[in-house]
């Protein structure tokens, strides 16, 4: 990312001080920067001359971040050590946000490196089969997914719907046994879908997990309850869905249970609680909030 750039490089030639995402960068000149040619290949940058580069550096530096950034910067969420994004973990992080006119109705689940936000909703829309004819293949497309990104989405309200970009999506199988997340993310992302709507995957329900010595793995969270108390992800409502398919059939995918917070996989023609998933656009402002339940985060 430009700014990344800026924050790591002292960029020699710029005249005076620019206060940048609080960084101070300290130049000075010795040559005309409008006659002077600029190598460009590690910044980012467009400019080939000096004075364009002075030019789009102070552009980068006064343009407000996307929300996704802002957040970053404020919260202090937690670095993912095996993708670039940044996590919400632990039990009650503030993470709520507005959205479609819900008051912290939904919460983030990360903080992707596009700028993109993603979010989950905290209450189910309502128990619903995974797939009406016991397919774990999410792309098929399974009934839910149809269900999500027509009827589901078509009653979202405008703003909300303007506010959603369509991404890819990690739809791999994944084993109740695998003991190695670095693993477990490298099968779901084994198989993609393009789309809007859909739900959490097995492996962000772990790690969402402040846990990670006890719960962060698949298999660490299987039939366990000592995880539930140290995720925000947790519902005690009712078992819900998860995104990822169980990799020793065709029909099962992962569910979580709602009284100890565990992993299991039914087949996916059983009714458990549907929990929508969306990726908000780089593009969406914060306009308030501190992300508390109290006082959500709000979007422009």
């Amino acid at each position: 990312m430009k700014k990344d750039y800026i924050k790591k490089n002292i960029i020699g030639f710029i005249v005076g001080v620019i206060l940048c995402m609080g960084t101070l960068v300290y130049a000075a000149v010795t040559f005309p920067s409008n006659e002077v040619s600029y190598d460009n290949t590690e910044s980012g940058l467009s400019s080939t001359t000096v004075k364009g580069a002075i030019d789009e550096l102070y552009t980068e530096c006064t343009k407000e971040p996307p929300a996704g950034e802002q957040i970053i910067e404020d919260a202090g969420l937690e670095k993912d050590p095996y993708e670039c994004r940044y996590f919400f973990t632990g039990k009650n992080p503030n993470n709520y946000i507005t959205f479609n006119n819900e008051k912290a109705g939904w919460r983030i689940v990360s903080i992707e490196c596009d700028g993109t936000i993603k979010i989950m909703r905290i209450n189910s829309i309502g128990n619903r089969v995974w797939d009406s004819s016991n397919s774990n293949n999410w792309a098929r497309p399974a009934s839910l997914n149809t269900y999500l990104n027509s009827t589901y989405y078509n009653r979202l309200n405008s703003t909300a719907q303007s506010q959603i970009v369509a991404k890819d999506w990690s739809i791999g199988a994944v084993a109740s046994n695998d003991n190695n997340m670095a693993n477990t993310i490298k099968n779901e992302k084994a198989s993609k879908w393009n789309g809007k709507v859909a739900l959490v995957t097995a492996s962000e329900y772990v790690r969402s997990n402040s846990n990670k010595s006890s719960c962060g793995t698949v298999q660490q969270i299987w039939n366990s309850a000592q995880c539930k108390g140290t995720t925000w992800m947790f519902y005690s409502s009712n078992w819900w869905w998860t995104l990822s398919p169980y990799s020793g059939t065709s029909s099962y995918v992962f569910d979580v249970s709602d009284y100890n917070g565990s992993f299991s996989y039914n087949d996916a023609y059983f009714t458990f609680a549907v929990r929508p998933v969306v990726y908000l656009s780089s593009e969406v402002k914060i306009t308030g909030g501190n992300g508390s339940q109290n006082n959500p985060y709000t979007l422009g």
